[in-house]
């Protein structure tokens, strides 16, 4: 299992390392402090899996993520992260992550989770996979019920439902990313949230995304 890990500080790279470490089999043929750097280096090594970090400078890794598999197809991404927030699971995810765990597990489950993730599983940290069932019940609760959002604004919220970031709704939609904004804005208002994956969830619970 060769493998690169994208981390911009320096404990949490040296944590990393020392729990793989009684694991041979797990070779680590990139190491890169941002999003830039673990493109780069992807691009000069052969590596089947990335532990990815979230917060770095340069490109974070929810962009590095999209990145990745835009350009290495077949390669997979774990997430691993301080953050358990639904917005950021929810943004891995549509980015292309095959797991999220935080740096908070032990050697002996990353190792497995490296596994796992390579043998075509998904490995989620247990409270990762509680709150995204939690998602799926929260949605299937809801039943269909008459649209109280405009044509303009489902179009923004399919948009960011499908990864898109606010500039790239905007220029899909040929509006300015202040507008986007706004709308967004509206959204959250007239469905009571407030943050992106509320929106969504709820929306595409009462199946009014596609």
């Amino acid at each position: 299992m060769t493998i690169a890990i994208a981390e911009d500080n320096r404990m949490a790279r040296e944590a990393v390392l020392s729990k793989l470490a009684p694991y041979p089999d797990v070779q680590i043929a990139v190491m890169a402090a941002n999003g830039s750097e673990l493109v780069s280096g992807l691009a000069e090594r052969k590596v089947d899996l990335v532990l990815m970090d979230i917060e770095m400078p340069l490109m974070n890794g929810i962009e590095a993520t999209k990145q990745v598999k835009e350009r290495f197809p077949g390669v997979k991404v774990v997430m691993l992260t301080t953050f358990d927030d639904e917005e950021k699971l929810f943004d891995s995810v549509l980015a292309g992550a095959s797991g999220y765990l935080l740096k908070d597990e032990p050697g002996e489950e990353l190792y497995k989770a490296i596994g796992h993730t390579l043998a075509g599983g998904a490995s989620m940290s247990a409270s990762i996979a509680l709150k995204t069932l939690n998602f799926i019940r929260e949605s299937g609760r809801a039943s269909a019920e008459p649209c109280i959002l405009s044509d303009r604004e489902l179009e923004v919220l399919q948009g960011l439902k499908s990864g898109q970031g606010y500039k790239q709704v905007a220029a899909a939609l040929s509006i300015s990313e202040g507008t986007v904004r706004k709308h967004v804005e509206n959204i959250y208002r007239k469905l009571e949230v407030n943050n992106k994956v509320s929106a969504i969830n709820l929306a595409a619970g009462k199946r009014w995304l596609a």
